[in-house]
């Protein structure tokens, strides 16, 4: 008698499956996107990673697009219109039982990535220029009100 539920660790292999599975696919959009397609819409295009339903019928691909809004949504159209041909390319070059029905979508994790790394340096800018260290602490010349305060220019525990 079954009770439903899949053996146990088949969970894990199918999730080892499923990122090979996303990750071929990903090499073979991204060389089709970057040599095949003609589309003037299509820019600078990387694909970032693929997402496929675990019945293999849909796949979310996230895209990261160099330039503006307006180009950025130029290329997601392109990448769409272009989908069957993708489509057609993943089952000849992939053996899979389904072809799955492609999605573009932006990633944006890209843009939150610039974000924080900005966000770091301006950081570090600012308690660079304020005597204090990227951990927060202050200096010897920050606590001594600066380096004309004392003698020496040591620890701040210097006597």
């Amino acid at each position: 008698m079954s009770s439903g539920r899949p053996p146990a660790g088949a969970g894990r292999m199918r999730s080892g499956r499923m990122r090979r599975v996303d990750e071929a696919m990903r090499a073979v959009l991204s060389d089709a996107i970057g040599s095949d397609l003609k589309d003037p819409r299509i820019g600078f295009v990387t694909v970032t990673g693929v997402k496929t339903s675990p019945d293999l019928r849909h796949a979310r691909v996230y895209v990261s697009v160099l330039g503006s809004d307006a180009e950025r949504q130029a290329s997601i159209d392109g990448l769409r219109s272009a989908h069957g041909f993708l489509q057609r390319r993943l089952a000849d070059e992939l053996t899979l039982k389904h072809t799955p029905s492609l999605s573009f979508h932006y990633d944006e994790s890209v843009d939150r990535g610039m974000r924080i790394s900005s966000l770091v340096d301006e950081l570090e800018h600012d308690a660079h220029s304020s005597g204090r260290r990227g951990d927060g602490t202050v200096t010897a010349n920050d606590a001594a009100g600066g380096p004309d305060a004392r003698q020496g220019r040591g620890d701040a525990n210097e006597h």
